[in-house]
C-alpha cells in the first residue's frame, strides 16, 4: 500500500488540524464542519496530483489556450455519517465525480469494549474500471474500512482505489497493509500515537460524527 501523509510538510493543513482537534472551539459545530470540509479540499488538491490528464483546448474571448483535464472517472464514496462532511470537500473540488454513501457502524453485542462492524445501507454507482475515493475521517481499527472495502467488491473492480482520512492510529494503518491490496493508496492528514482501550484514537479529537452532527443514543 502506498502511503501519503500530508501534514509532514506543514501547510494550512496543519491549522485546520489543530482547530478541529481543540477542545475549546468544539462547542461549535459549524465551524467544526467547515474544517472538515476544507480538509477535505486540500486533500483533493493533493490527490489530483496522481490522476491522469488529457489535453483540451480552450475557446477564450480572444483565442485558444490549449491546457489540460482529469480524464479519470472518479466515484466518491464515504462511510456515514462521520464522512460526510469530508465528502463535501472532496466534491467541492472533483465537481463531476460520482457519488455513494455506504453505512458502517460498531456493533457491541454484549455491551463491553468487543465490536464487530455492521454494514448495511448503500447507495453505490457503477464503479468498474473507475477510481474509487472511499472516505472517512478517522482511521482507528480499520475494520470498518475493510469491511465496506470487502463489501464494495462483492460489486465490481474499480481501476485504482484510494482511501482518504483524516486522523490515522499506527495499528489501523497496520492492519488496512495486512488486508487490503498492496496497489491501494492510502491518504493520511495526520498520524496519531495509538489506540486506547475502547479503540479510540490518542489524542485524537473525539467523535468525529458526533462533533458535527450532534450526540447519537
Amino acid at each position: 500500500m502506498q502511503i501519503h501523509h500530508l501534514s509532514e510538510t506543514n501547510s494550512v493543513l496543519n491549522h485546520f488540524l489543530g482547530q478541529i482537534r481543540n477542545v475549546n472551539v468544539h462547542n461549535d459545530s459549524m465551524r467544526f464542519r467547515r474544517n472538515i470540509e476544507r480538509i477535505g479540499e486540500i486533500m483533493a488538491y493533493e490527490l489530483s496530483k496522481e490522476l491522469h490528464y488529457k489535453e483540451v483546448e480552450i475557446q477564450t474571448p480572444l483565442g485558444i489556450k490549449k491546457s489540460t483535464e482529469i480524464k479519470d472517472q472518479l466515484v466518491l464514496c464515504s462511510i456515514l455519517r462521520a464522512g460526510l462532511t469530508l465528502h463535501i470537500g472532496f466534491l467541492n473540488y472533483f465537481d463531476s465525480a460520482e457519488n455513494g454513501f455506504v453505512s458502517a457502524y460498531r456493533h457491541h453485542p454484549n455491551n463491553d469494549d468487543y465490536f464487530d462492524i455492521l454494514v448495511e445501507y448503500q447507495a453505490i454507482p457503477d464503479f468498474n474500471d473507475k477510481y474509487l475515493l472511499l472516505i472517512d475521517p478517522m482511521l482507528a481499527t480499520g475494520q470498518s474500512i475493510v469491511a465496506v472495502f470487502n463489501k464494495l467488491m462483492e460489486r465490481g473492480t474499480p481501476k485504482e482505489i484510494h482511501i482518504a482520512v483524516i486522523i490515522a492510529a499506527p495499528e489501523g494503518i497496520a492492519y488496512l497493509e495486512k488486508e487490503l491490496p498492496d496497489n491501494c493508496h492510502l491518504w493520511i492528514a495526520s498520524i496519531d500515537e495509538k489506540l486506547n482501550e475502547h479503540s479510540y484514537i490518542v489524542p485524537g479529537l473525539g467523535d468525529a460524527g458526533d462533533l458535527a452532527y450532534g450526540n447519537k443514543l
